[in-house]
């Protein structure tokens, strides 16, 4: 596309990309950058977000590095962690695991914290933290089990998707909803702006 620079999204998931589709934003190349996200010794989970979005903007970066048709282009990434007070929740692939998951937050308020990095055609590395507080129901142990039979839990964190069947669990949102989807919206347009990225582009020029 010609007429503003280039974005590459640092992610394979459906969900962000649909979210920064929704703000009219279509990135120029899918760049999944596969890292360890294996949290620290004694590390916070709003550091962990933020320090995961960090290593896989710079990893997609050195990827495209010798890439002439991504010369100059913005990087963006974002890593999310669902944390009940300092425990951060895993992105569960096992059926116990996510069980386990859902019996922590049922009838409880738990933090979503998504780390947005963003990498400048100067190689400038700019991030932001976004924190959503959630509160779920009391769920019984019918919500739990059908909600495990229905499979959406899968390697998302803390096992739930709030966009999905995992919505009717939510009591009470105190922040950001895109955030708990995968991308905070506001924060990540307001940081691809200020650095020069015209994010009304595909507003004004629609497919």
């Amino acid at each position: 596309m010609m007429g503003r620079p280039k974005l590459v999204l640092a992610s394979g998931s459906p969900r962000r990309l649909s979210l920064i589709n929704q703000a009219g934003v279509e990135p120029d190349s899918l760049e999944p950058a596969e890292i360890d996200e294996t949290p620290e010794r004694g590390e916070l989970p709003r550091t962990l977000s933020v320090r995961l979005a960090r290593e896989k903007a710079l990893k997609a970066q050195e990827r495209i590095r010798a890439r002439e048709d991504l010369k100059g282009a913005f990087i963006l990434a974002a890593d999310t962690v669902v944390a009940v007070g300092r425990r951060i929740m895993p992105k569960p692939e096992l059926l116990e695991e996510a069980a386990s998951c859902l019996r922590l937050l049922s009838g409880r308020t738990h933090r979503v914290y998504s780390g947005v990095c963003l990498v400048t055609p100067n190689e400038s590395v700019k991030t932001r933290l976004v924190e959503t507080r959630v509160r779920f129901k009391r769920l019984s142990d019918q919500d739990i089990e059908s909600y495990l039979a229905s499979g959406e839990w899968r390697n998302k964190a803390g096992g739930y998707a709030i966009q999905g069947l995992a919505g009717t669990f939510v009591v009470k949102l105190v922040g950001s909803y895109s955030n708990v989807v995968g991308l905070p919206l506001y924060e990540t347009t307001a940081l691809l702006a200020g650095e020069g990225y015209p994010v009304h582009f595909g507003w004004l020029n629609p497919p």
